[in-house]
C-alpha cells in the first residue's frame, strides 16, 4: 500500500530499522542525553524563544491539545477559538469540557481567516487564542503572522495546533509570537503514532507551573520538572523517541527545517499541477492552501469522494484521505508529508487517469 493520508504517514527505511529493534530500559543517563538532544532540536526547528521548553507526552495530537488547554487556560480566561473544520471544532469541545469561557470564530469549510474577521475581536478583553496552523480537514493554512501580531497587540496567549502543519508550512514561534505549539510523531516527522510534543515559550512555562490542573497524567508541571533530568514522569513511547532522535539529527544534517519546508512545498506543487486533467478542483485557493495536504472537490465523473477512496484503496493499493460529515461524498484529500516520492505521486495520477480519463 502507498499512503497519501496525513497520518500515520510513510516512514523511511532508517526509521523502520530502528523500530525493529528491542526497546531498551529508559531510566538511564543515555536515554536522558537523547531526550535533551530531542528537546534542543525541537526547539530549534520551532524557532522557540530563549528559555523555552518542550514536553514529550505519550498520546496522540488530541492528547497534546487537551493537555495544553488544561494547563494554559482556566475559567478565569476568555479565549478565542477558530473553528474552520474538524480540528478547530475539537478545540471548542475541549473548552466546553474544561469549562473555559470562549468565543467561537466560526468559518465555513475552506474559508480564509481574514484580517477583517479578526479585527471584530480587537480590544475585547480576550486573554487567549487557540487555532490550527492548518485546518487539516479542509487544507486551509491560516496566516499565522497576522494572527500573531493581533495576539501580541492584544496581549493574548497564542496556542497553535501545528500537529499536521509542522515542517510542511513555515512556523516560527519567535516571528509569529506563538506562546505554545503542538505537533505529533505520526505526521511530518514520519514516526509511529504515540507521541505528542508541546513546545512552550517562557510565558507558557510560567503558566504551566502556576496552573491548578486536576489531573495526574496531564499535569504539565510534572513533565517540565522531569525534563530537567531528561525524563518523563510516566513511561514514554521509548522506541518512538529513539526514532525521533535519529530523524531530527538527519533533518539537521540535510539542511534543517527550511529544507524540509521546501521539499514538502515542491511535492505539493508537483501533485497540484497534474490535477487539471480531471473533474477536480482544489477545495481552497492555492493562495492560502497548506503544503501539508490538498483537499480536492470532485466536480463530475462516475464516483463521489467516498466511492473514490474505496476504489483507489481496493483496486490500486493506495490510501488517499477521506473526509467525514458534510464533506464525505464531496471532498477527498491527498497528503504531502512523510516518505513520499514523485514516482509514487505518478502512480496516483495514473490511477486517476484510468478512472476518469485524462492525458
Amino acid at each position: 500500500m502507498i499512503n497519501f493520508t496525513v497520518g500515520p504517514v510513510q516512514s523511511d527505511e532508517e526509521t523502520l530499522s530502528i523500530g525493529g529493534t528491542q526497546v531498551p530500559y529508559f531510566r538511564t543517563k543515555e536515554f536522558s542525553n537523547l531526550m535533551f538532544e530531542n528537546e534542543a532540536f525541537i526547539k530549534e526547528f520551532f524557532d522557540c524563544p530563549e528559555n523555552g521548553k518542550a514536553v514529550f507526552l505519550t498520546g496522540s495530537g488530541t492528547a497534546g491539545m487537551e493537555c495544553s488547554v488544561m494547563n494554559f487556560f482556566s475559567d478565569k480566561d476568555k479565549v478565542l477559538v477558530v473553528n474552520g473544520g474538524s480540528f478547530g471544532h475539537r478545540f471548542t469541545e475541549l473548552m466546553e469540557i474544561h469549562s473555559i469561557p470562549f468565543t467561537e470564530i466560526h468559518l465555513e469549510y475552506g474559508q480564509e481567516l481574514s484580517s477583517e474577521i479578526l479585527e471584530q475581536y480587537d480590544a475585547k478583553g480576550y486573554t487567549g487564542m487557540a487555532l490550527q496552523l492548518c485546518e487539516t480537514s479542509t487544507g486551509v493554512l491560516y496566516d499565522m503572522n497576522m494572527v500573531g501580531n493581533f495576539c501580541r497587540k492584544n496581549n493574548i496567549f497564542l496556542l497553535v495546533d501545528a500537529v499536521s502543519g509542522f515542517m510542511a508550512d513555515k512556523l516560527s514561534m519567535n516571528d509569529m509570537h506563538i506562546n505554545a505549539a503542538i505537533t505529533g510523531s505520526q505526521k511530518a516527522l514520519a514516526l509511529p503514532p504515540s507521541t505528542s510534543v508541546i513546545v512552550l515559550d517562557e510565558n507558557a512555562v510560567q503558566k504551566a507551573l502556576s496552573a491548578n490542573v486536576k489531573s495526574m497524567y496531564f499535569n504539565m508541571k510534572d513533565y517540565l520538572k522531569n525534563m530537567e533530568r531528561g525524563q518523563t514522569p510516566f513511561t514514554p513511547a521509548v522506541q518512538t523517541l529513539i526514532q525521533m532522535n535519529d530523524r531530527l539529527k538527519r533533518i539537521k544534517q540535510s539542511g534543517g527545517i527550511q529544507n524540509q519546508n521546501e521539499i514538502i512545498r515542491k511535492r505539493a506543487e508537483y501533485f497540484r499541477k497534474q490535477l487539471t486533467s480531471f473533474p477536480f478542483r482544489m477545495f481552497v485557493p492555492e493562495s492560502y492552501a497548506s503544503n501539508c495536504v490538498t483537499a480536492i472537490e470532485i466536480t463530475g465523473g462516475p464516483l463521489n469522494a467516498k466511492e473514490l477512496f474505496e476504489k483507489i484503496k481496493n483496486e490500486y493499493g493506495i490510501w488517499i484521505c477521506p473526509n467525514g460529515g458534510d464533506l464525505a461524498e464531496k471532498v477527498f484529500r491527498v497528503g504531502h508529508i512523510g516518505n513520499i516520492s514523485n514516482k509514487e505521486i505518478d502512480l496516483l495520477i495514473q490511477a486517476f487517469k484510468e478512472i476518469y480519463g485524462g492525458k
